[in-house]
């Protein structure tokens, strides 16, 4: 297929920015649930997007109709439009350059695996939960894979081609005790092939989810108020994910969505807070090597030492603002546009030891895990669950609890941390965002913040 005639017809009558976005992706998802096996299937899509930049909007078209006729008539569409701009025609006459991303030769494609042999790895976990404990009334098993394959042409002369792939494997558990009932979930994964399952043992993350839930069967209910809470490295990101990662992003910094609007140069954190984004960290679940505009992703630094330094950009949004994208321009599939999106997301390291964190802690929460979380980017005000904690007494951790929050504002919190461990711990997860979900991994240190309001 001549790509660049397509993208010549696309800039026919002008415009500031044309693309296309060629992908074809395998999946297979499987899911036991209700005492069955509710879903087992692998399946194909491929499509092409096509996309017109003028004077700041975005112009769009998709289609799964591949074929050179088909496009020439959606990028006639997308051309016609840029008409009523009457901008200066462009005749696209480019030095292009072609770049490929390959997967790691010792990579297991997914697709390459019988699909008995992943059922396989959903059955040892069900096997093992339904003799586990007896609480446990209802379980979810899901495992998923994809094998993706993407061309973008652009007209900044970039031919990029990459192979990208996921696998995930996730256990979410609900048990049942004198009317109260409680969940746990642990997820494994990343930008990784079947070769995930010599790494993981599959009856150790049912029984993480499992032991989650039935500790939070007893654990005591606390009386919330003002206190020093220690997060662990093992909390997962969701604090740098959502009090700040999404603050960060570019489109929403340029709209007026951002407590971090025209804050580059000034104090948004602690002295003691770095703050990164990292689509380039080996098989990490946000990891590929060219972001879906052709950019290549990169290492960018956020927030150093408290400075706020950067923002995360797509073309689109450095355009608007003078910048560069910094790699950041992620979509759902073909049939969305990129808008600027987290990777692999972190508080980076400090220097002080966990259990040393822990120790100072007269009287407060110790936060080992995190769940799910809410944050107003305009305000920075947000609400985070914790899915399994504890009280810590003179610098001990002690009794487990349930059903708490944490509430606070981002910018307040991350400016009080007083204390950073010299541990790092990466969660997985899917962010939506504008009706898309992409794939992101976020990670911390353990941390000290010393007075956050925890609710119950």
């Amino acid at each position: 297929m001549d790509y660049e005639k397509i993208l010549k017809k696309i800039l026919s009558n002008g415009g500031d920015y044309g693309e296309i976005f060629y992908e074809i992706r395998e999946d297979t998802n499987i899911t036991y649930e209700n005492g069955k096996l509710e879903k087992a299937f692998s399946g194909a899509d491929a499509g092409i997007g096509l996309r017109l930049i003028i004077d700041g909007n975005t112009f769009y078209a998709y289609t799964n109709d591949i074929n050179e006729k088909s496009l020439i008539k959606k990028a006639e569409e997308l051309s016609s439009i840029a008409k009523i701009y009457k901008k200066e025609k462009k005749d696209l006459t480019l030095p292009f350059y072609e770049k490929k991303g390959v997967l790691n030769s010792k990579i297991l494609i997914p697709d390459r695996v019988d699909i008995n042999k992943k059922i396989g790895k959903v059955f040892e976990a069900k096997d093992f939960l339904e003799k586990y404990n007896r609480s446990i009334v209802q379980f979810r098993i899901t495992y998923s894979d994809y094998f993706q394959k993407v061309k973008i042409v652009n007209s900044f002369g970039n031919i990029v081609e990459e192979e990208r792939i996921q696998t995930i494997f996730l256990v979410h558990v609900v048990t049942l005790k004198d009317d109260i009932l409680q969940t746990g979930y642990e997820p494994v994964g990343g930008a990784k092939g079947f070769e995930l399952f010599d790494e993981i043992n599959v009856v150790d993350v049912a029984k993480t989810a499992a032991d989650r839930a039935i500790q939070n069967l007893t654990a005591k209910k606390i009386s919330g108020g003002r206190m020093p809470v220690v997060l662990s490295s093992e909390a997962g990101g969701t604090m740098v994910h959502e009090a700040i990662g999404h603050g960060l992003e570019l489109d929403l910094v340029n709209d007026g969505m951002s407590v971090y609007k025209d804050k580059i140069g000034q104090k948004v954190a602690s002295e003691k807070i770095t703050i990164i984004d990292d689509g380039t960290i080996p098989f990490k679940r946000g990891t590929t090597q060219f972001d879906d505009e052709g950019t290549q992703t990169q290492k960018t630094i956020l927030v150093e030492n408290g400075i706020l330094k950067n923002y995360m950009s797509d073309i689109l949004n450095a355009m608007k603002s003078g910048r560069k994208s910094t790699g950041n321009g992620r979509r759902e599939s073909y049939r969305f546009k990129p808008i600027p999106r987290m990777t692999n997301t972190y508080i980076a390291p400090g220097e002080d030891k966990p259990e040393d964190i822990i120790k100072s802690v007269e009287k407060g929460i110790f936060v080992k895990k995190m769940g799910g979380g809410q944050v107003n980017t305009v305000t920075g005000d947000f609400v985070f669950e914790i899915s399994e904690g504890y009280t810590i007494e003179k610098g001990e951790i002690t009794d487990p609890i349930r059903d708490t929050t944490l509430i606070g504002n981002g910018p307040e919190i991350l400016k009080i941390i007083d204390m950073v461990g010299n541990d790092l711990g990466f969660g997985i997860g899917t962010c939506g965002k504008d009706g898309q979900g992409v794939p992101v991994s976020d990670a911390q240190p353990t941390l000290r913040i010393p007075e956050i309001v925890v609710g119950w």
